[in-house]
């Protein structure tokens, strides 16, 4: 569902990774528009949605629910988002990535928090959303808001987030905010969809990242969310696997893609390998200078 907003609501904005201003048109998404920037190859939103505007959305109880934007059904895709998320933590398992405490930023209802008990002592989450109360028996603590939220002095050894960055505003300095909710030696991890993606490539305009506008304010690849880590003081930065799946029917009726095939296929899971980008960011020395 595209928000159409008055002219007040609307900004233009400089590259979220480098910060230049000359871009290249990529897709006219009217009112919005899908830009690549000339100095890093970053791909991101301007005009769009200022983020006092967007915020209106992220807080409202529906986002997760059929609300003006956000899903149509967070719940409907439960076991579709269980499936993507345990074999995601097994491979952080395996790269030595868990243990300690566990912050989820953008948890909704605390699925991944859920599938994350074998792999960390402490889970906590944080949304805008009110279904982040649904997530309080999936986790050991949850907070709805921002992230001053979070009491001072709580810091974690993981911080995850998933399909979260792509709707940051201002993504340097909010991955320096966490940074400084890690202890010294943690890591956060960032999954989001890749912009270079042969699903991307395949379906042009129609890619389903597109069509969640104006709340996907950023489109990354694997070199642009690199580089946004490394600014924000993570490295190295180590590349993890993240395979999402969809139910099948969802792919056709949010998106319309491959409707022929899908279709036929009802709410099955459908995995999509290199649909998503996931890099891991690590910490050295202290955590919070």
């Amino acid at each position: 569902m595209t928000y159409h907003p008055v002219s007040s609501e609307l900004e233009s904005a400089a590259c979220p990774v480098c910060e230049a201003g000359d871009v290249s048109l990529v897709y006219d998404l009217s009112p919005y528009r899908v830009v690549r920037c000339l100095a890093c190859g970053m791909s991101y939103l301007s005009p769009r949605l200022n983020e006092a505007a967007m915020l209106r959305f992220y807080e409202d109880d529906r986002y997760f629910e059929n609300g003006d934007l956000g899903y149509t059904s967070y719940r409907q895709q439960e076991m579709s988002l269980r499936y993507s998320f345990r074999r995601f933590l097994g491979q952080l398992k395996r790269r030595k990535l868990t243990g300690g405490s566990l912050l989820e930023v953008g948890c909704g209802y605390g699925f991944l928090l859920d599938e994350a008990k074998p792999y960390f002592d402490c889970r906590v989450g944080i949304d805008f959303s009110g279904a982040v109360h649904s997530a309080k028996d999936r986790a050991d603590r949850v907070y709805q808001g921002n992230l001053d939220t979070i009491p001072d002095g709580e810091l974690f050894d993981c911080i995850i987030l998933v399909s979260v960055i792509e709707h940051v505003h201002r993504p340097v300095e909010y991955l320096r905010k966490l940074r400084q909710r890690l202890r010294p030696g943690g890591n956060l991890i960032a999954a989001t969809p890749d912009v270079d993606s042969i699903f991307r490539r395949l379906l042009g305009r129609r890619w389903p990242a597109f069509q969640v506008v104006p709340e996907h304010v950023a489109f990354y690849n694997g070199a642009t969310l690199s580089a946004l880590m490394g600014k924000a003081g993570f490295t190295p930065v180590i590349r993890v696997p993240y395979v999402r799946a969809y139910p099948a029917n969802l792919v056709v009726e949010e998106f319309n893609v491959w409707p022929g095939i899908m279709s036929r296929l009802g709410r099955r899971n459908v995995a999509f390998p290199g649909y998503m980008v996931a890099l891991c960011g690590l910490t050295t020395g202290t955590a919070h200078s």
